[in-house]
């Protein structure tokens, strides 16, 4: 297999200039762990930390050692180091009701807040999740309050989705359907009920037959009502997004060395391209190698049906098929890395070995930081 380059996570935890790492990829393939670890990594080394997870496993704050996580960032105790560390997981409803009471007078805020169909946008909407881990990292960003901001993203069906949804929320509230509603509202009385009934009276009795008349007059209400404050909306997610295309950022994409996950990798390698997002490199985790590697899956396999044969040592022959099992894994693995590689020769990769009990406090996200950041990588030479 040929050698990409060595992804030097201290490095870029080092750099005063990175300012936000972004941990994407698909479920399930240990992202969460990850920023966790390069967090604590990060406090421990100097940098004021925090780390936002908009994942809705409890792991994080326990291996924090947190009773909780919420919308608020809170400090985690035993870092060791001059460095500090809070953690956070996004609460997508809370945070899209504070940006309405930032931004709307406190009449206007109550009519959204109180209003049926927000209470379900800001709960359930497709891309809201993705949306307001937009919004809280901005606000994050602008607090100037941690040095190095560590995004743990959304579990999506694709975990790129947070750099789509500013524009999905968009296109739904610029929509044709939004517009008419909301004409009544900008034309202002008596005249502009006329208009409506005039220039959409279909339209109206058509919605009014398929939603009802209360949840036609609930949308209109609030669809009224947050045009004042969505201007500011689109604003700061354009600012986000340049943020996030701006060189004190990295984006780390997190990959377990299984098809899917490491088709989902190219897929977000090729993406954070198109969008100009400066990728930091591949971490393949939970990679498989046995400390016997010298030891071919076919040589032991042979030794155990010989052995077997003469009906000896079964213990052993137990222990050489196990092993055989382990080196079939671990080439597997390795295939499904050189189909990355080969597609993707100068991305730089660092390469975590499977742990053998999942992390559950401070000291196994310290283990998981070493290993990260391993050089020379002991799991690049050993299958």
């Amino acid at each position: 297999m040929k050698t990409p380059p060595f992804l030097d996570l201290d490095a870029i935890i080092d750099d005063p200039n990175t300012r936000i790492v972004v941990c994407c990829g698909s479920g399930g393939v240990g992202k969460t762990t990850t920023a966790a670890a390069l967090g604590l990594r990060a406090a421990e080394r100097g940098r004021s930390a925090v780390v936002l997870t908009v994942d809705p496993a409890r792991r994080l704050a326990q291996s924090m050692g947190l009773t909780e996580l919420d919308n608020t960032p809170r400090p985690v105790m035993g870092v060791e180091g001059e460095g500090r560390l809070h953690a956070m997981m996004l609460d997508m409803k809370r945070t899209f009701d504070e940006i309405i009471e930032a931004h709307a007078d406190p009449e206007r805020a109550r009519q959204i807040l109180t209003n049926p169909f927000y209470q379900s946008l800001s709960s359930s909407f497709s891309g809201t999740q993705e949306y307001m881990a937009m919004e809280k990292l901005g606000q994050l960003r602008r607090s100037d309050e941690w040095d190095l901001i560590i995004v743990d993203t959304p579990p999506s069906r694709s975990a790129l989705d947070f750099l789509d949804a500013p524009e999905r929320l968009g296109r739904f509230l610029d929509g044709k359907l939004i517009r008419v509603l909301m004409l009544p509202a900008k034309a202002g009385g008596r005249s502009a009920f006329k208009l409506f009934n005039a220039g959409f009276g279909i339209v109206a009795g058509a919605l009014t037959k398929l939603l009802g008349a209360q949840v036609l007059k609930d949308l209109q209400t609030f669809v009224s009502a947050l045009d004042a404050v969505f201007g500011g909306f689109r604003a700061r997610a354009d600012q986000t997004y340049r943020l996030l295309q701006a060189p004190g950022t990295a984006f780390v994409v997190v990959a377990s060395p299984e098809r899917d996950a490491m088709r989902e990798a190219s897929y977000f390698v090729e993406r954070l391209a198109e969008e100009r997002m400066p990728l930091a490199g591949l971490v393949v985790n939970r990679v498989h190698r046995s400390p016997a590697s010298m030891l071919s899956g076919a040589r032991s396999t042979a030794a155990a049906e010989d052995l077997e044969s003469r009906g000896e040592h079964e213990l052993t022959s137990a222990v050489l098929r196990l092993h055989a099992g382990r080196m079939q894994l671990a080439a597997r693995e390795r295939r499904e890395e050189e189909h990355f590689i080969s597609a993707h020769p100068t991305v730089p990769v660092a390469r975590v070995p499977a742990m053998a009990q999942d992390v559950h406090d401070l000291e196994g996200l310290r283990e998981v930081g070493d290993l990260l950041a391993a050089w020379p990588p002991a799991s690049r030479t050993a299958v």
